[in-house]
Formats: structure tokens, sequence, C-alpha cells
């Protein structure tokens, strides 16, 4: 099992970066599109976000075009698409994709850590969300269908 928080990552304006700055808290990471059947998710995301931060959630949106090519964008129009439909405050990281040969570490380990249904690691659509507690550990695998604003009492017990 990696160190997820030690992971490389890209921000969306290209800086190298880690999940290092959120080491001790509970992360709710997930694969994102802007033009997705899913998209209006952005909002009760952020709203978990608003509702938690304070006590320790991290919210962190990570999108991918792998999925109907749903993020055609670049990580400067995501990033503004985010903010000026839905408020989003909460991290957006750089383009990346989550499945396949090219699927960063990040997600490699999500998945290994949280497999989907009979165990496949693959993800089979965009706002896949996993929970990952203070020490890094994912805890649970949520699918695509699953709102937000269902996660609470999940959330509320790792804080």
């Amino acid at each position: 099992m990696s160190d997820l928080f030690s992971i490389p990552l890209k921000t969306q304006d290209g800086r190298d970066s880690t999940l290092e700055e959120h080491r001790g808290k509970v992360l709710l990471m997930v694969n994102t599109a802007s033009k997705c059947g899913f998209t209006p998710q952005y909002k009760g995301l952020e709203a978990l976000y608003e509702k938690y931060r304070e006590r320790g959630l991290v919210v962190l949106g990570f999108p991918c075009n792998q999925f109907g090519k749903q993020e055609p964008g670049s990580d400067d129009e995501i990033r503004e698409f985010c903010e000026l439909n839905f408020g989003v405050s909460f991290p957006l990281y750089a383009k990346l994709d989550v499945n396949g040969p090219e699927a960063h570490p990040l997600f490699v380990e999500l998945k290994q850590q949280a497999p989907g249904i009979l165990g496949t690691e693959g993800i089979k659509w965009n706002f896949t969300k996993f929970l990952v507690d203070r020490d890094g550990k994912v805890v649970k695998r949520f699918a695509p269908k699953d709102k937000p604003e269902a996660l609470d009492a999940e959330i509320e017990a790792l804080l």
C-alpha cells in the first residue's frame, strides 16, 4: 500500500504537488467531468466541503476525459466552469486518467484499496468517489449515482 499523501500530482495551474498538505484530514476524492449527467453533483460536493471543512474534510476533484469525452476543456476552462456554475472552492487538480495504461498512480492506489462491485478495479464513469480516512486509508468507494448528500453519515463517522 502506497502512502497516498506522497504520490506526485499536478495542480490545475501546472505546479508539482502532493496531497501532503491534506495529511491528517478526511478526504473525498472524485473523478469529475463538466459535461456529464452527474455534473450537478459539483453543487453537492461543494455543500459537503462547506459543511465539514472546519472539522477536517477536504473534497478533491480530479477532472478526467476518459468517459464519453465529457471533460474536453483545458484545466483553466474547467476551473472557470466549476467556479462560475457551481461555486466550487474545493481543490481541483490537473486533468488525468483514472483507468488504462496511463492511469494516474493515485487512482491506481485508490482502486486497489477499494475495488468496485465483484472486485473489479476499473472506474466505470465520472463522479466515482473515494472516502479516505485521516491516515490515508480508503474507507469506501461510492458509485457515480451515489449523491454527495447521501455521504453524510460516513463522513461524520470519520470526523
